[in-house]
């Protein structure tokens, strides 16, 4: 069986053509896999729980009776160490865990609006 001429130009460009829409279909087009999709998913799910949680953190700085000891070590404290002390605290707790957060720690030191943050 003979194949017209314009066969082996005509696959090789539909190959070509394929593999070119796919990298910019990947780069600019915004396609995704299904696991960067769930991990993208899995991130603005952690951000949200942050979010919401940022008043309970606040609340449990208002009730604690040592706020104003552990405000004045928060406020001595300077960039990465203001982190850790936060989450000694304990504010930076999420309900049902042992461990303190460390992203819900940098949220309520945002919230608590400390001079210097």
């Amino acid at each position: 069986m003979t194949f017209p001429e314009w066969t082996k130009p005509g696959v090789y460009g539909a190959l070509v053509g394929a593999v070119a829409i796919s990298i910019l279909g990947f780069t600019w087009g915004g396609w995704t896999t299904a696991g960067s999709a769930d991990e993208l998913a899995q991130n603005l799910a952690a951000d949200e729980v942050t979010l919401a949680m940022v008043p309970v953190c606040l609340n449990l700085s208002e009730a604690d009776t040592e706020r104003t000891t552990k405000l004045a070590t928060l406020q001595e404290a300077s960039g990465f160490q203001r982190r850790k002390a936060m989450m000694e605290t304990g504010w930076a707790t999420l309900p049902g865990t042992d461990a303190p957060s460390r992203d819900l720690a940098d949220a309520c030191l945002a919230g608590l609006e400390l001079d210097g943050s």
